[in-house]
């Protein structure tokens, strides 16, 4: 058995972790893809949409093979940087949209 803690350690070194250096940002990288699916789908979608999207592929995967460590660990990555960016408000989402990068 792999026990809460070491799932959401592990989330959390993936999310404060050097993926920045690979990805960007992941404020600046969820835009990205929020500005890659609205001209896909011809809507406009926001970061938040991104998270919430990405944490259902891994729910859905989960239905399949609940056993599956990573996609839990990713999905508690994927609800911190939720929590984090939705409670950023407008104007300082503005802000670091505006400068390119998140702390």
């Amino acid at each position: 058995m792999i026990g809460r803690d070491t799932i959401l350690d592990n989330a959390k070194a993936l999310v404060t972790g050097d993926r920045d250096k690979e990805y960007g940002s992941a404020f600046d990288n969820f835009n990205d893809i929020a500005r890659g699916w609205s001209v896909i789908l011809d809507k406009q979608v926001t970061r938040e949409d991104v998270m919430l999207c990405m944490s259902w592929v891994k729910i859905a995967r989960l239905v399949k093979t609940p056993s599956h460590i990573d996609s839990w660990t990713d999905l508690a990555g994927y609800a911190g940087l939720g929590g984090e960016i939705g409670s950023i408000d407008v104007p300082t989402k503005i802000e670091m949209a505006r400068k390119g990068n998140v702390t």
